[in-house]
C-alpha cells in the first residue's frame, strides 16, 4: 500500500499582520521625516513667524488690564502684575461708546454688503458676459491696483465735497462700493464655472439677473466670503479717510474716536488706548473665526489664470 507523502507544513500570518506591519513602518517613518534637520528649519521658521504675528496681539490684550504705570515701565512684564479694569472702565464712560460702535457697524456692513455685490456683478460680466473692450476694461481695472490710495485721496474728497456728502455715512460708504481687488477675486473664481450652465439657463428663458442671483451667486460662497472678511476688516480699521470725511463727534467710527480720546495734555494714554484697540479688534476675530473654513477654501481655489 502506499502512500502520499504530505506537503510541508506552511505557517499562515494572521490576517491584517502585513497591513499593521506596513502601517506601523510608515508612522516611524513620518516620526523620523519630523526631526530631519530640514522640518526642524522649517518649523522653527513657522514658530517664529507665529510668534511675531501673535505676540504684539497678546500683549496688547494683556496690557489693557494693566494700570498706566506698569505699561510705562522699563523693562515691560508681559504677564500683569495687577490686574485692573480702570482702562476699560475709562473707555466707556470717555466716550460716546454705542454711538461710536453703531458707526463703525453700519459703515462696515453697508461697505461690505455694497462691495461684495457690485464686485460679484462686475466680475460675472467682465468673466462670462462677451461684449466690445471686456479685456481693455479688465487691464484697467488692474492697472488701478498699482495706483497707491494716497494718490487718489484728494480728488475723491474734492469730489465727496462738491456732491455735498461730507459728514454723511454717505461719504464713508459710496467710495469704497467697487474695489478693483474684489473684482479681480469675483473674475478670477467665476471663470470656473461652466457656460454650458448658464447657456442652459439661458435656454430656459432666464434673463442675466436671474442667471447670476439664481445660477452664479450659489455656486460663488467661498470667494464671496474671502472678500468679505477682507472688506469688513478694511472698513472696520479704516482710520486716515473717516478722519476727513467726518467733522462732527457723532459721525466717528472707533478708530477716529479712539485716537483722538486717547490722547490727553501732551501725552498719550496707552492703557486707555490699548484697551479700545482690544474692543475694535474682537469683532474682527469673531467674524474670521466664523468664516474660517469658507475664506481659507476661497483663497485655495481661486487662482489666476
Amino acid at each position: 500500500m502506499t502512500t502520499t507523502p504530505l506537503p510541508p507544513a506552511t505557517t499562515s500570518a494572521a490576517p491584517g499582520t502585513d497591513t499593521a506591519t506596513e502601517s506601523g513602518q510608515r508612522t516611524r517613518g513620518d516620526r523620523r521625516r519630523l526631526f530631519t534637520p530640514r522640518a526642524l528649519l522649517l518649523n522653527g521658521a513657522l514658530l517664529v513667524g507665529l510668534v511675531a504675528s501673535l505676540g504684539p496681539l497678546v500683549w496688547m490684550v494683556l496690557s489693557s488690564v494693566k494700570p498706566e504705570s506698569e505699561i510705562r515701565q522699563f523693562p515691560p512684564t508681559l504677564i500683569p502684575q495687577d490686574v485692573t479694569l480702570e482702562n476699560y472702565t475709562q473707555l466707556f464712560d470717555r466716550l460716546n461708546f454705542p454711538q461710536f460702535f453703531f458707526n463703525s457697524v453700519v459703515v462696515a456692513l453697508a461697505v461690505t454688503v455694497g462691495a461684495v455685490l457690485f464686485s460679484a456683478m462686475v466680475g460675472y460680466a467682465l468673466a462670462k458676459i462677451d461684449f466690445p473692450g471686456r479685456r481693455a476694461l479688465f487691464l484697467l481695472i488692474m492697472a488701478t491696483l498699482m495706483v497707491p490710495g494716497t494718490i487718489t485721496f484728494v480728488p475723491l474728497f474734492v469730489l465727496v465735497a462738491n456732491l455735498d456728502l461730507v459728514n454723511t455715512y454717505a461719504a464713508l460708504i459710496l467710495p469704497f462700493l467697487a474695489a478693483p481687488f474684489g473684482v479681480f477675486l469675483m473674475r478670477q473664481f467665476m471663470l470656473d464655472i461652466p457656460d454650458e450652465l448658464l447657456d442652459a439657463a439661458r435656454v430656459d428663458g432666464a434673463g442675466e439677473f436671474r442667471t447670476f442671483f439664481r445660477i452664479v451667486l450659489p455656486q460663488t460662497g467661498p470667494a464671496l466670503a474671502t472678500l468679505g472678511i477682507l472688506t469688513f476688516l478694511g472698513s472696520w480699521n479704516n482710520f486716515l479717510w473717516p478722519l476727513v470725511a467726518v467733522q462732527s463727534a457723532d459721525m466717528y467710527t472707533l478708530p477716529v474716536a479712539l485716537a483722538l480720546y486717547s490722547t490727553g495734555q501732551n501725552t498719550v494714554q496707552y492703557g486707555l488706548l490699548l484697551a479700545g484697540a482690544t474692543v475694535i479688534v474682537t469683532p474682527i476675530l469673531v467674524v474670521f473665526l466664523v468664516l474660517q473654513r469658507r475664506i481659507i477654501q476661497g483663497i485655495a481655489t481661486t487662482g489666476i489664470k
